[in-house]
């Protein structure tokens, strides 16, 4: 029998989080184990008047494995389209193994990375300006649920019970959780400077002329956080993440970042310290900073491994190296962007000017 969250998962997908309208050019990028969201979502978005088309996400374990630098530098003409000529883009993510990238050679990832930098700044600038709506949404695998460490049931749970806290109206849950963040980003809106401490972290970023964006429902499921672009050469100090950071397939623990003028000096993990140097070395903004955020979605206790829900954990914060949205302000530019949780729910605290925002965890204004 088939789940009807996932029906209302796609309807949340189209009816809110990208809003399609009639006319809409729409690419869902699915791969086989999603089809059956990719489906809802492709007759949801028919439904709202779009014109959908699947895409499916190319094997990179093959590429990385067989394909020459040409070839894994080559970047085909319908993604190209997608990013310069679509109103949507909707990305099912759905792992068969999160670590079938983990041996792959840095260098040949940085070649991908390198040749796609410029679709990465058109994607992010056409989204600043409103043309091209995106968002990610999960779907879940048994590979997802092993990291989780749950059976796929409990799993499935955990999902849709993150998305759509409110199943019987998810929309109008994001729409209050919307309202809630407004309350932060205002009282945020004069502010300059926002200092972090808590275990083995001790870091200023100056966020004078940026704009905390109101993350809502509407780029990523499930959502759940404030985020700005720090200024660029702002970030002074150190900083220890508590969670391990994943990136294509690599797990990098234990990392600790010493930032002077916002760049990162000084770079040491427990685990994976070579992959984490030469993914910061990818481009000369991989070293700075493109993100500042907290998270505030307390329906997700745990670490799951998976950065779309782990960025979110309420009571954390999470810094981005690499490229910036927009239309934070921020001016970073980069072919990576790299998120980093760190939790502070014992004894962490944000504040800005010297005001207190947040402590062990939780908002206190």
């Amino acid at each position: 029998m088939a789940d009807s969250r996932i029906e209302k998962l796609a309807e949340l997908v189209v009816n809110y989080s990208v809003a399609v309208r009639p006319d809409d050019k729409v690419a869902i990028m699915s791969n086989s184990l999603s089809m059956v969201l990719a489906n809802s979502i492709y007759a949801k978005t028919l439904q709202a008047g779009g014109n959908p088309m699947i895409f499916f996400h190319n094997p990179d374990k093959i590429l990385y494995r067989y394909g020459t630098k040409e070839q894994i530098e080559y970047v085909h003409d319908p993604i190209r389209t997608v990013i310069e000529k679509y109103d949507v883009r909707i990305n099912i993510w759905a792992e068969e193994n999160t670590k079938e990238l983990s041996r792959v050679d840095p260098v040949k990832m940085e070649w991908f990375s390198r040749a796609r930098k410029d679709l990465v700044k058109t994607m992010l600038q056409r989204a600043a300006e409103g043309k091209l709506r995106w968002v990610i949404a999960p779907y879940p695998t048994p590979a997802f649920a092993q990291d989780a460490e749950m059976s796929l049931s409990e799993y499935e749970d955990f999902l849709y019970n993150a998305c759509m806290p409110d199943i019987n109206d998810p929309i109008r849950y994001w729409e209050n959780v919307s309202r809630e963040h407004q309350k932060i980003i205002d009282w945020l809106a004069d502010k300059k400077e926002v200092h972090i401490t808590g275990k083995e972290t001790d870091l200023r970023l100056n966020v004078a002329g940026r704009k905390f964006i109101n993350c809502d429902g509407h780029y990523n499921l499930p959502d759940g956080e404030i985020f700005t672009g720090p200024v660029e050469d702002s970030a002074e100090g150190h900083v220890y993440f508590s969670y391990p950071a994943i990136e294509r397939g690599h797990e990098v623990t234990g990392i600790r970042l010493w930032f002077h003028n916002g760049k990162v000096i000084k770079a040491t993990a427990e685990k994976n310290e070579d992959f984490l140097n030469k993914t910061l070395d990818t481009d000369a903004g991989a070293r700075y900073l493109g993100e500042f955020a907290i998270g505030t979605n307390y329906g997700i206790t745990g670490f799951t491994k998976e950065i779309l829900f782990d960025e979110k954990i309420g009571g954390s914060f999470h810094l981005a190296v690499g490229a910036g949205y927009p239309e934070s302000g921020s001016h970073a530019e980069s072919a990576i962007h790299w998120d980093m949780v760190c939790d502070l729910r014992d004894g962490g605290e944000i504040t800005a000017d010297n005001q207190t925002l947040y402590k062990n965890g939780r908002f206190v204004i």
